[in-house]
């Protein structure tokens, strides 16, 4: 069975917001989450991870929300999969990751967020992007993991 994340991120809507993000920051920044259920436009940043098996920079764009100054937060939610996503595997095995938010380029260092940090980001993040709720819920068990990527 085809991985649904896999293929979008390969051929489908995640290549193409990836592909228009690269192309133009500012027109690639603000994604409408609507045709997925989610209420709008929705600012996303790019996250580009070394892939743990090949080595190779993988770049995903990802829905995100501010924290503190200069640091932001991705969910990994994989649309609710009871695995998580590659790019959270990279970045665990890699952590020193790049990040394009509209037009700035930088590094970062991704970490785990956890206890009452992990409640209140995503608490933040599901307001942003409600569907979070039913992801966590598809999940069953898995904890969708918090990221904070606090820049270098």
């Amino acid at each position: 069975m085809t991985d649904p994340v896999v293929k979008a991120s390969t051929s489908g809507w995640i290549a193409e917001h990836r592909e228009k993000y690269l192309a133009n920051g500012e027109d690639g920044h603000m994604w409408d989450s609507s045709p997925l259920g989610g209420p709008g436009l929705l600012p996303t940043l790019l996250l580009t991870t070394t892939g743990r098996k090949s080595g190779e920079a993988r770049i995903m764009p990802l829905i995100y929300g501010e924290v503190g100054t200069g640091a932001y937060v991705v969910i990994a939610s994989k649309g609710g999969a009871p695995k998580h996503p590659a790019w959270y595997l990279n970045l665990t095995a890699q952590p020193t990751v790049e990040v394009q938010v509209i037009e700035d380029k930088f590094q970062a260092k991704a970490r785990i967020a956890t206890g009452d940090e992990r409640a209140s980001l995503w608490a933040q993040q599901e307001k942003l992007y409600p569907p979070y709720t039913d992801y966590q819920e598809r999940a069953g068990d898995r904890e969708i993991p918090v990221i904070v990527l606090d820049r270098l």
